[in-house]
């Protein structure tokens, strides 16, 4: 009977231990902006590794889809936290949305301009007066900024998903990523040698993109756990960075969950420009902080004829910018 009796208190005592871990977790749901690729690779790589649940979180991965943004998850409450580009979070800021900046990944933009010399556009200022593909949402800004800023005339081409336009000459120039679409453009045959390319950092723009987002109110109900979130997550592209071959097996898993066509070599290709894209370089900044001169630089282009009936007082950088990373 004594063994019994104790057998029985041991498993009390193990069930309490169970349920004060469980209970010291706190779950977090996060969405990435666009679906499924290595763009994200840091954050699949933290789940899978446990980073997440280490940190005392329980982590669920949410993307969104074409017709759905990552903000939205966001105002319904599908979402505690998403990743979008800087110029994304500062306009939806000035459009009355209690949004805010607890961390920037991306330090660099990978944002571009590509053309074919057969079309005679060698120099910036050949692009006057022909047609370019832009991508709607967060993609347009800052070409629109550089097209003002020169006075040019150019006629902008709004497309969806693809680089089926550029391919078939239906534009003579494109706006791309260069950890994507330049990449797949390249494995359609084109050479880089037949191509014209214009990063927009070159020319001023060098607007980080990828950051970290969050409501005011999960802000302060979810401090602690958001900090958490960020460290685990920076942790995972360290591992990421040093385990590639694991990380692009890992992304594709994921991208054929989403039943995704998927590509190893241009994931990889995806992988290491986004590393590269997180490394801040010359600038004079941490892992996962935003630099000011960034934010500044980036309210200016959207307040030179970007946005319409704003409030100063919303793009104060004290109430977009609440830094949680180390």
């Amino acid at each position: 009977m004594k063994f019994i009796k104790c057998s029985f208190l041991s498993g009390i005592f193990s069930v309490s231990i169970l349920c004060g871990v469980n209970a010291q977790t706190e779950k977090l749901t996060f969405s990435p902006h666009w679906i499924p690729q290595a763009q994200f690779a840091g954050y699949y790589v933290a789940l899978d590794r446990g980073f997440y649940k280490e940190a005392g979180l329980d982590v669920q991965i949410i993307h969104p889809s074409a017709s759905v943004s990552a903000f939205d998850y966001l105002l319904n409450g599908k979402a505690d936290l998403i990743s979008s580009f800087l110029l994304d979070g500062i306009r939806q800021r000035a459009q009355g949305v209690p949004v805010i900046n607890i961390g920037q990944l991306s330090q660099h933009s990978a944002l571009m301009m590509v053309a074919k010399k057969k079309n005679g556009i060698n120099q910036l200022k050949d692009l006057n007066h022909k047609r370019l593909g832009i991508w709607s949402t967060g993609f347009d800004d800052i070409p629109k900024a550089l097209i003002r800023e020169n006075n040019y005339e150019i006629e902008l081409v709004h497309i969806l998903n693809t680089i089926n336009l550029f391919l078939m000459d239906g534009v003579d120039a494109l706006t791309v990523m260069y950890y994507n679409e330049y990449d797949q453009i390249i494995n359609s045959g084109i050479n880089e040698d037949e191509l014209t390319s214009f990063f927009f950092s070159e020319y001023g723009f060098d607007i980080p993109e990828d950051g970290w987002y969050c409501l005011e109110k999960t802000y302060t109900a979810k401090k602690e756990a958001l900090r958490k979130f960020i460290s685990a997550t920076l942790k995972g592209w360290e591992y990421a960075a040093q385990h590639k071959d694991y990380t692009i097996n890992l992304v594709v898993e994921e991208m054929n969950k989403a039943h995704l066509p998927n590509n190893q070599a241009h994931q990889r290709w995806m992988l290491d420009k986004i590393l590269e894209l997180i490394t801040p370089g010359n600038k004079n900044v941490k892992k996962g902080h935003l630099l000011e001169q960034d934010y500044f630089r980036a309210t200016n282009i959207l307040k030179s004829g970007l946005l319409d009936n704003y409030k100063e007082s919303d793009l104060l950088i004290e109430s977009f910018y609440r830094p949680l990373a180390n």
